[in-house]
Parts: structure tokens; sequence; C-alpha cells
């Protein structure tokens, strides 16, 4: 006899769906990564429904050696996924139905509207430890450049003109406060993850004695004080996916400062720049020109930051119109949640992989920095220690800027006179500001790109890091 579609297995309905339909309708394509968190669920819930007499003694290990058999196939790529079961849930539900009669318990006293919120809930708070671990690794990666070049000045640019010298360390540790922040955002968006809604059953949680809070323990859903946390209303519980939402956002933002590494990164490269070099394995080369190395992985990285940014829009368009509490359209929330962790874990674990192979071309960085234009704001701060008034000395230097572009030389090359004849405030000891490993000396504010400074950061971050 003909195996019905679960579409169909309730009494009310007297044939299954049509055949497109129930393509249209499967989500066992994509949801089957959920396999490992739904075998967990269930075995907590068959625990509890052991602990309330649904389920003897007997039958709760036999449940749990079933599950845990189908565990065992799935993971060695043994195991049938079958698309007429149309999810995760009803194949591993189906499965050991036919292996352990007591399987046809297990769906005492929950709906896959709260199972489903609990298999995402547990597969994102893997996902969100796991993405924490690689973020730490960029920057440890980034930190490391910056060590092994802890001497290389490059110019700062603001409107990307080059602006104020800064060493590359400080440049790269920018980014490594960057991603401290969307550490931080994740871990915050963690602990509403970490919210147990199994117990909320369709919408209106059931009439049956379940222990919710023994689900709750038994899968790790407690906070950092030992609390347990458990959905406080049964149709919020199903219906809920801010917690998605807001990994979503975390992530777009995380993309977007992989996206400005990326592009800094790609500008370092160009031959105009030249500041780094990418090693081989991490660029391309052109199908039609020889001699182009082209710098793919950062590329992709800036690139695949829309489609992230794009899961966010998705995601917030699937919310903004739906009644309580669920509804189908919910069934389009896990494409965008599985591809924005993909993509962002992918991006960060290559960006750390290319800068543990990506040195700095020191000449070039060298003769970028030592433009004395760069130093434009010491020689105003020198004028300002002589008692000019900051305003009026910017105006000063203006004057200096372009008598320089009028003989042809750099601020380096004016000789005192010229300077004294835009102003008399100049002493001999102006000249002496465009001394680089001075000026860099001086900038010994917190967070400044000083000398000192710069040392400072980055043994606060190998510790931090380590």
């Amino acid at each position: 006899m003909k195996r019905k579609s679960p579409l169909s297995r309730s009494g009310r309905f007297t044939r299954g769906p049509a055949a497109d339909v129930a393509r249209f309708a499967e989500s066992i394509s994509f949801d089957r990564r959920l396999w490992r968190h739904d075998i967990l669920g269930s075995m907590a819930h068959a625990q509890m429904l052991h602990k309330i007499g649904v389920l003897t003694r007997k039958e709760l290990r036999a449940v749990v050696r079933g599950l845990d058999a189908i565990g065992r196939e799935v993971r060695a790529g043994e195991f049938r996924w079958r698309v007429e079961l149309e999810d995760v849930h009803m194949n591993i539900e189906a499965d050991l139905t036919r292996r352990v009669p007591a399987g046809a318990k297990l769906h005492t006293g929950r709906s896959r509207n709260d199972q489903v919120a609990l298999d995402v809930r547990l597969w994102l708070r893997d996902e969100i430890t796991a993405l924490l671990g690689e973020i730490a690794d960029l920057q440890r990666a980034l930190v490391l450049l910056g060590e092994n070049n802890a001497d290389v000045l490059i110019p700062g640019y603001t409107h990307l003109q080059r602006a104020q010298p800064v060493y590359l360390a400080h440049h790269l540790l920018a980014y490594v406060e960057m991603l401290e922040r969307d550490c931080e955002r994740l871990w915050d968006c963690h602990s509403r993850v970490n919210v147990c809604p199994l117990g909320g059953g369709a919408l209106a949680g059931s009439t049956l004695p379940l222990k919710r809070e023994l689900v709750a323990k038994l899968l790790g859903f407690v906070d950092a004080s030992g609390k347990l946390q458990l959905t406080q209303n049964s149709m919020d519980a199903v219906s809920d996916r801010d917690f998605a939402v807001e990994f979503c956002a975390a992530a777009a933002l995380l993309a977007v400062h992989c996206s400005r590494l990326a592009e800094d990164l790609i500008l370092w490269a160009s031959a105009e720049f030249n500041f780094i070099k990418i090693a081989d394995a991490y660029t391309t080369g052109s199908s039609l020109m020889p001699q182009k190395k082209n710098p793919d992985v950062a590329e992709l990285a800036r690139g695949k930051t829309g489609r992230v940014v794009g899961n966010l829009v998705a995601l917030l368009t699937l919310l903004k119109g739906l009644p309580m509490t669920y509804n189908r359209d919910l069934q389009e929330d896990k494409e965008r949640l599985f591809d924005t962790a993909d993509t962002v874990r992918a991006t960060v674990r290559l960006l750390a992989a290319m800068l543990r192979n990506t040195r700095a071309n020191r000449g070039a960085c060298e003769r970028a920095a030592s433009d004395p234009a760069l130093l434009a704001t010491d020689l105003a701060d020198y004028l300002v220690k002589k008692g000019m008034p900051f305003r009026q000395a910017h105006h000063v230097v203006g004057a200096v800027v372009a008598l320089a572009e009028k003989k042809h030389a750099t601020l380096r090359e004016l000789k005192l006179e010229d300077l004294q004849s835009v102003d008399k405030t100049f002493g001999r000891d102006a000249l002496g500001v465009f001394d680089l490993k001075i000026a860099m000396a001086k900038r010994n504010l917190t967070g400044a790109p000083g000398t000192k400074e710069v040392a400072k950061q980055l043994a606060r971050w190998r510790r931090q890091l380590s």
C-alpha cells in the first residue's frame, strides 16, 4: 500500500497532496542539516515523556537506541531521506517508528511548530559558538601580520587621499577592534537564541503535565548564572524568529567589516599601492592576460557581503506581515539563515588563511609613508605650540603647501626663509617636524598610532587572543 504524505496523515483528509504541491512544500532538501539537533531534542523529549509516564523505561531505551542508530547512519551518509515525508522531523520520526514501535509515542505533547523552533535554536547556538572561534582566529591573523611588520609605516587615508602616517599594524588593529564588536554582538545574540521553546506545542501548549524545565536543562538552555531559560508565551515560542533576524543582522555587519578589510587588501595589492603581496594560493590568474594576479579571495569576500545583507532583508520582509502564530511562510527562514551562517563563516576562515599568507612590501610602504605632506598637520601643531590659534595655523600651513606646489618642491625641501616668507613664527626647529621617527614617537595618546602605543595595543591583543 502506498504510504501517504504527512500532509494527508490526519484523518481529516481523504487523499494526499498533488505531486507538484508536495514538491513545492518540501523542506527536506535543506532542513536535513538539522538532523543532529532534531535527534538531540527528541532524546531530551523522550526522557521527559518517561518522567511523566508516557514512555516506560524499556521504551525510552529503545527510542534512544533507535535515534542513536539513525544518527550514525546519517553521519555515514547511509540514511535515506524521503521527499514525500516532507521535512527532517517526519523523516527521522517515521524511520524511528519503523524500527521502534514506541517511536509512535515520541510526538506526544509536541508539534512540528515548537520542534523546528527548538532545532533551529540548537543549531544556531552551535553556529554562533563556532563563528566566534573563527572570528578570534581572524583577529589573531591580523595581529600576527601587524607584529611581523611592527616597524612598517604607511599613509593613513581619508577620502582615499593620503592624510597622515600610521603604522601598518595600527591599520590592521582597527579591524581587530571592529571584529571584537562583532563578537560582542554575536554573544549578546546568543543569549536570546539560548531559550527553550519546546512545550509551546502548535501554539497553545499541552494539557499533559510536560516538564519543560527538564528538557531545557537536558539541552543546556541555561544562562551564565545557571538559570533555566524558557519561553514564557506559547504563541510567541512557535512564531518567534527574532533571534534569527538578530543573528543575520550581526552577521551582516560582520560581513560588511570583512568587505571593508577585503577592499583595503585589494587596494594594497594593486600595482598602484603595492603595499602587500598575497601568496599565489589565494589569488588567481587571467584567462587572457598572462601577467595578471588577481586577489579573488578578497574580492569574493567583498562580493559575498551582498548576499548576507540580502538574507537579512529577506527575513525581515518574510516576517513583516505574518499574523500570529505559526504560518508556513516561516519555512522560508532556514535557507536564508543557513546561507548567512555558511557565508560569513567561510569568509572569515578564508580571510584569516589569506592574511597568514600575505607579506608587506616594506620598500613601497616606506616610500609612500615618507611623503612629507603627511606631516602637514604636525607643522600646524608646531605653530599651535608657539601660541598660534589652530584655525590660523591651519591657514598658514595651507599657504606653505601652496608655496611648495608653486616651487615644485616637497614640504621637506623648503628652506627656513621659505617658511618665514609665509609667517615669521617659524623658527629653525620647524624643519625638524618632518622627521618621521620623531613624529611617530610623539603620538602617545591612548588609541593613537604612536610607536609605543601601537606596541602596547599589539601586546594587549596578543594576550587577549592567546
